[in-house]
């Protein structure tokens, strides 16, 4: 075939190919996970990766396609399919077409890989997984606060240490409220709420003034007119804007500053040292949340009831979080959070590690928001004659999953491969198969060399690409005395590295012998299993 008709190998735009360390280190993560859901009482559940497209709520009003964000196709029956774009949407409509056989409330988990048809960029991807926990069939916000102690125990199990972390708390009803009382409640307003919850959600990306675009006029992309790409503003008077940014700009208040004595007990609630004078900062508090939302208020020119409703509840999440042991610099109220999605209807709440790394201009960033969740008591809704409470929270595996590695909890590296039986004679194929599925049944992972490439130093190269920890060989001569010899690759590779620094001739000998070394044929599975100590 010319080259000029060969396919050319390429990988789509927004889309990762992941090797055996990246799986090793997911499935790693994944399962401690899963534990701390499972200690939780919740259980697993799957849905497909695709649904009908209406199920997932991505039809806009008077448009028979669906909307931007989703991948989208139609069945030989016209039918609009969609791949999913979050694992909630497609729970909704499970528990919808499973009511009556399901336990209320209904506790379950998922996870799997969820697509977005968005223009991919720098961490951003059209497919990444999740990690979801939900409770469907319980108003009480107590379920909310169990989602906020279910993040924090996750992070730890993870090893993400105390001070490293934090799960910040807010609710839509105040935020809802907040709206309303500036004149833009009612559905009527409904997108201009949606795009106005999307810019906050940005306020720790870019400075207040490009917030303020968002809210008015719109923002150009490269900061001026005409240059990159356009996002369309709310629409806001520039007085309403101002209450709005005078309203979230302060929602992180720290609290008074501390002494160095008091800040060195803290033990992961300070924030940063302010000044040459030592005097430290400490982290804002439930408290001071409470008090910020206070002053709110009397800017307010009305203050609508579920706004008060909304600090109600989390006035009772933070009293249960409190009782069960979970400080301030774990779970606390936060009214500058927000969450973008249209659905979520009462407290919303995400996990934030606080720890600092280098980024690619060498400037010390956050690895900031690694999951989140809330309240959404009317997607279920859309199925049924009647609401449905429900809550939950999602995990960013891929972004959390970089931040464990940077911390090293996590191995990064290529899990150990199988222990591989070379072929040194072509015409005894059968008796080297005999081996491996001898090692094989005792529960040793191996294989058998079926590659085209015969000389011993090909087969030694594979191995070391396979990441094998021993390699069984038999030649003529070893078949004669009824033996084998286990290399072990592992002591191989370290003897390699230390060779020139042994002096005495008769240590590296010894430590070549442990190398390399026969043993009878009928006691091969018995030396693998000691080599490998198992």
């Amino acid at each position: 075939m010319s080259k000029s008709k060969l396919t050319e190998a390429r990988r789509p735009r927004g889309l990762e190919d992941r090797g055996p360390a990246a799986i090793e280190a997911t499935r790693q993560m994944l399962e401690t996970i899963r534990q701390v859901y499972e200690r939780y009482g919740f259980e697993p559940v799957e849905t497909p990766l695709m649904e009908y497209t209406d199920a997932l709520g991505k039809f806009l009003p008077d448009q028979d396609r669906p909307n931007a964000g989703v991948f989208s196709f139609q069945d030989d029956d016209e039918q609009w399919l969609s791949l999913r774009y979050d694992l909630t949407a497609p729970l909704a409509r499970y528990v919808a077409e499973n009511f009556d056989k399901l336990p209320k409330p209904y506790r379950s988990y998922r996870v799997g890989p969820v697509f977005r048809n968005e223009k991919p960029g720098p961490g951003r991807f059209r497919q990444f997984m999740q990690f979801d926990a939900d409770t469907v069939g319980a108003s009480s916000v107590a379920a909310d606060a169990e989602n906020c102690m279910m993040f924090a125990d996750a992070m730890e199990a993870l090893g993400i240490p105390r001070g490293s972390y934090v799960v910040k708390v807010n609710n839509r009803k105040v935020l809802d409220g907040i709206m309303e009382a500036i004149g833009i409640g009612g559905p009527e307003y409904a997108g201009t709420r949606l795009t106005v919850l999307r810019a906050i959600d940005k306020m720790d990306k870019f400075p207040k003034e490009e917030i303020g675009k968002l809210l008015t006029v719109g923002r150009w992309e490269g900061g001026e007119v005409g240059k990159g790409d356009f996002t369309k503003g709310a629409g806001l008077t520039t007085d309403q804007a101002n209450l709005l940014l005078s309203t979230f700009a302060s929602g992180a208040v720290l609290a008074p500053p501390i002494s160095k004595e008091v800040a060195e007990k803290a033990k992961g609630q300070v924030l940063k040292l302010q000044g040459s004078n030592e005097t430290w900062l400490a982290m804002p508090t439930s408290g001071s949340a409470f008090q910020t939302m206070e002053i709110w208020i009397k800017k307010l020119p009305s203050v609508p009831e579920n706004l008060r409703v909304g600090i109600d509840e989390l006035k009772s999440i933070d009293e249960l979080v409190k009782k069960c042991g979970y400080e301030d610099f774990r779970i606390r109220i936060d009214p500058s959070v927000v969450r973008g999605l249209e659905y979520y209807t009462g407290p919303v709440y995400e996990v934030e590690l606080t720890f600092e790394v280098a980024g690619e201009d060498g400037k010390p960033v956050r690895f900031g928001s690694v999951g989140g969740g809330g309240r959404y008591d009317g997607l279920i809704g859309r199925f049924r004659e009647e609401d449905v409470p429900a809550t939950g929270i999602s995990i960013g595996v891929s972004r959390l999953q970089a931040a464990l590695t940077h911390l090293g909890k996590l191995n990064a590296t290529a899990p150990q491969g199988p222990v591989v039986v070379t072929v040194m004679d072509r015409e005894r194929l059968a008796e080297y198969q005999q081996m491996v599925s001898e090692l094989r049944n005792a529960g040793v992972r191996a294989e058998l060399y079926l590659g085209d490439a015969a000389g011993f130093g090909a087969q030694m190269k594979y191995c070391s690409r396979r990441n094998s920890p021993l390699a069984i060989i038999q030649g003529s001569d070893e078949a004669a005395k009824g033996e084998v010899q286990i290399k072990d690759l592992i002591k191989g590779a370290v003897l390699a590295a230390e060779a020139k620094s042994i002096t005495d001739r008769e240590e590296y000998l010894k430590r070549q012998a442990e190398v390399q070394y026969s043993v009878a044929r009928e006691g091969l599975v018995a030396a693998v299993k000691k080599a490998l100590g198992v």
